[in-house]
């Protein structure tokens, strides 16, 4: 924890309020995104199989995985003889809930995906499920994740003729399911899966089966689920509840589900290794009414409140979280602390991704769009600022700056996730390295820049314990966690591919 009291801001010298930009926080874009300095949901998949209602169910499933991605919505389903597909950009609610589009996607298999793109332009091309027609029949494919070798692969087999319909990484399954000279779909379907690096959860539809499959690390979320005798596979167990259907349990790492009209089939076609589950999934992903891994995500949430409380506690008078995601963690905070929780943010749920802002009076404005404060609870108190994350920075100082402006005789901000240092590759949106402010500064300059009397994160080990064991535990599974430690659990292909050819660039340059 860093205090104002205890440095002299002086030694800072000249500031950019922009780090590494040369701009201060207030030459923004004539674009206003509200969400820019979060951390981006992945994707959320959805399968059924057998369900005379499978299109209808695959929505309601896709409504309740919204928040894993906002961009762009699909349904694939299979009638018996035919495939339909509807996919569109924009939410599930504005696409999915007339009865006219439902009755366009007729059978009783169905697989979905909502996304937010980590590869990929927002193109209606790039939306999934996507689909290819194969000389074994129909295929459908939809991807939770990122694999960090899909370039090099899609590179490689446009070089030997594949035409490639989108610039999704998803789309490399169908290619490699495509070109397999296995006789069976699930085979095939498995060759493909052992060339792959990376984090991924998928649901694919055959004309005979739902096949569901995890990265042999377990990195993204996948669980199993049943609705009147009928199997469903999805990124979370809140899509399970809104349909009323049963838990069954998590999809292993590294395992394969089929499921047909003869029932469920597990195969497990990697070496066993120790599961990696992300971390990010209980801290800001996975909705807070979902189970991941056995463990309930606001539980968790409010653990690591309380472990924050413990690591980083400081004298105030309100607890105030920046809502939505910071709410149980600032609950988890004020309960270990026993200083009161209030709702010192209002946030506009009506607030959409994008704002035009012709002046720059109007853009000052932007983040009041989404938060404004509850000057009541605000004026003249000692305020303690709960968080999940801090990305680039620049929102956490407008938050700040917006509660000084209600009053508040201190500002002191807490977040619960350790200092973001590392670029995810596996799913998550996060910036280049040099543009993560936890990467290129120090606490106190974090400080500095937020304008927060103090400023502290969870620890790594502090985020282990509210999990509910040690860090490097040797029987307990440890956490895909290299945004805060830089240990990447698999293999970086197209990363140190790039790498590479820059330096190689640069010798022939200096050469």
């Amino acid at each position: 924890m860093v205090s104002a009291h205890d440095t002299h801001e002086a030694t800072i010298g000249s500031w950019s309020n922009e780090p590494g930009s040369g701009k201060s926080a207030t030459d923004q874009p004539d674009v206003f995104d509200p969400d820019a300095d979060r951390l981006r949901e992945e994707c959320g998949v959805f399968g059924i199989f057998g369900h005379p209602e499978a299109a209808a169910i695959a929505a309601l499933g896709l409504h309740a995985l919204q928040h894993r991605g906002q961009e762009a919505a699909g349904i694939v389903t299979f009638d018996g003889k035919r495939f339909s597909s509807e996919r569109r950009l924009g939410l599930v609610g504005d696409h999915f809930s007339s009865a006219k589009t439902i009755d366009r996607l007729p059978g009783n298999a169905a697989i979905g995906h909502v996304r937010y793109s980590t590869t990929g332009e927002t193109i209606l091309r790039n939306v999934q499920p996507l689909f290819a027609e194969l000389d074994t029949g129909g295929f459908a494919v939809a991807h939770n994740g990122n694999l960090t070798n899909g370039l090099t692969l899609r590179r490689d087999l446009i070089r030997e003729g594949a035409i490639y319909q989108s610039t999704s990484d998803t789309e490399v399954v169908l290619h490699l399911v495509a070109r397999s000279r296995r006789p069976r779909i699930l085979d095939r379907f498995i060759e493909a899966l052992r060339m792959l690096e990376g984090a991924y959860s998928l649901v694919a539809l055959s004309n005979k089966k739902l096949i569901g499959a995890r990265d042999p690390l377990g990195i993204r979320p996948l669980v199993l689920g049943e609705l009147d005798g009928h199997y469903i596979l999805a990124s979370e167990t809140c899509a399970l509840d809104i349909i009323g259907a049963r838990f069954v349990r998590d999809i292993e790492n590294g395992e394969v589900v089929v499921i047909s009209e003869t029932g469920i089939e597990s195969h497990k076609p990697f070496p066993p290794q120790p599961m990696r589950p992300c971390i990010f999934e209980y801290i800001y992903f996975a909705r807070p009414d979902s189970y991941v891994h056995g463990r309930h995500v606001y539980d968790v949430r409010k653990k690591m409140g309380a472990e924050l409380a413990r690591e980083a506690g400081v004298e105030a008078d309100v607890v105030v979280p920046v809502p939505d995601s910071g709410v149980p963690a600032a609950i988890g905070y004020a309960q270990e602390s026993g200083i009161p929780f209030e709702l010192g943010i209002i946030r506009n749920h009506y607030v959409g991704r994008t704002f035009i802002q012709p002046t720059q009076s109007v853009r000052e404005l932007g983040v009041r769009m989404k938060h404004s404060a509850n000057r009541s609870v605000i004026e003249g108190k000692r305020v303690i600022l709960i968080d999940d994350s801090v990305v680039r920075g620049t929102t956490s100082l407008k938050i700040v700056r917006m509660m000084r402006e209600a009053g508040a005789k201190e500002v002191h901000f807490r977040i619960s996730s350790p200092p973001i240092t590392h670029p995810d590759y596996y799913g998550i949106d996060t910036p280049e390295r040099e543009k993560l402010l936890a990467a290129t500064h120090s606490l106190e300059e974090m400080r500095v820049y937020m304008g927060c009397d103090s400023l502290a994160f969870i620890s790594v080990d502090g985020i282990y314990r509210a999990m509910g064991y040690e860090r490097r535990d040797p029987v307990r599974p440890q956490f895909t966690d290299h945004c805060f430690t830089g240990d990447y659990p698999t293999h970086l292909t197209d990363v140190m591919g790039e790498t590479v050819k820059q330096q190689l660039s640069l010798l022939a340059e200096t050469g």
